[in-house]
């Protein structure tokens, strides 16, 4: 009894180690359909899975992808269309049916983690008004179903709905936007869910490439860094989203949990866009989101990169068909990982490589070795 008591507690310690070496990394990659010569859905979800993408974002519930996604693991974000706003907004009965058509019929095989009402909507467009009610009215109708407490609702924002950025620490809602963006903040801290941030340094950059080092934006070594009190920043996506999470302090929402819905860099069509440029920030960013701001530290972050393909239909920018990590015949655009590290001593080398064969070893053979003295105690 006492060997096998050791046996077993030897391989529950085994499978917890190895269980912390394969933990869910907090990449995602975006997946836009705005092109004619995409693959089809289901092998975008191969090429998802062969890659270690364990996240996608889709911008509507099309059901070609909802199919493709069955059997697999990988955590779905889905849009509600702008589109539809209005009507989910103004009929309960619509946004009932919505969730029913969209969620609820594919419940069983999706694993659902965020529904996105509305991407990138400014105060002044026509569906701001109809923002705030129709997540109210898409969290009703989850409740209805009992699936609120597995999948939240949000809206995902543009960096420029901020007023004031810089310092960091000063960041702030432009006056026009409190109104639209006040009711939103209060209704995800009440249901604990996250705001999403498109966050784009390259269109920041492009913005002011007088005043922005390009290296800054890129994540790369420069003599830029930003002092603001006891926080310094060496990157501009740090100072970006800190300035949004002081914006949310301003709004009584400290503690709201923040997640980057977009982020990229285009590779062609305008100024910096290389694919020198856009393979270093990609990477960087990968490498950098485990590790936190300097106002919120050692908090890995949630991020989906843009786009898992370059869309030729997009526009009207030239650089907006050009932010794809793959070419449509499914090669990498860029040798890039989408396994984020805390740092260098964490990128998997031969002898960790090693080491967890080994471990993966040890316990195959322990399990082997606790069925055999089982067996032999039936037998004797």
């Amino acid at each position: 009894m006492a060997l096998m008591q050791t046996l077993v507690g030897l391989q529950i310690l085994l499978l917890f180690h190895l269980l912390g070496t394969t933990a869910a990394q907090p990449i995602g990659v975006c997946y836009g359909t705005v092109a004619d010569n995409l693959p089809p859905p289901k092998e975008v979800v191969d090429l998802y899975e062969a890659n270690g993408i364990e996240k996608m974002r889709i911008y509507n519930p099309d059901p070609s992808i909802m199919e493709a996604l069955k059997g697999s693991n990988i955590e779905l974000v889905v849009g509600v269309p702008n589109e539809d706003i209005q009507t989910i907004a103004t009929s309960e009965p619509s946004a009932i049916q919505w969730v029913q058509n969209n969620i609820q019929t594919h419940i069983n095989y999706v694993k659902f983690r965020y529904i996105v009402v509305g991407n990138e909507i400014m105060p002044n467009d026509q569906q701001a008004q109809f923002i705030f009610r129709a997540m109210q009215n898409i969290y009703a109708a989850l409740v209805s179903f009992k699936l609120h407490t597995k999948i939240k609702v949000s809206t995902a924002i543009k960096l420029s709905l901020l007023g004031s950025s810089y310092p960091p620490s000063q960041g702030s809602f432009s006056p026009s936007s409190y109104s639209y963006i006040k009711p939103i903040i209060s209704f995800l801290a009440d249901k604990d869910a996250p705001l999403l941030v498109n966050l784009y340094t390259y269109f920041t950059y492009i913005g002011d490439p007088n005043d922005i080092n390009l290296d800054f934006a890129l994540f790369s070594p420069s003599n830029t860094t930003i002092k603001d009190g006891k926080y310094e920043y060496h990157n501009l996506f740090d100072a970006s989203l800190d300035a949004v999470y002081a914006a949310l302090e301003k709004l009584d929402a400290p503690n709201l949990q923040v997640v980057v819905s977009e982020s990229g860099w285009p590779s062609d069509g305008g100024s910096a866009a290389t694919v020198l440029n856009a393979k270093l920030y990609y990477q960087n960013l990968v490498q950098h989101v485990t590790q936190g701001t300097p106002k919120r530290p050692n908090q890995a972050l949630e991020t989906y990169l843009f786009a898992m393909f370059d869309e030729d239909l997009k526009g009207p920018a030239e650089t907006e068909r050009h932010f794809g990590l793959f070419h449509p015949n499914k090669n990498l655009k860029y040798q890039i990982s989408f396994t984020s590290c805390s740092s260098e001593s964490d990128v998997p080398n031969s002898s960790a490589l090693s080491m967890k064969t080994m471990l993966y070893t040890t316990s195959f053979f322990l399990f082997f070795l606790i069925f055999w003295v089982q067996r032999r105690k039936l037998l004797y």
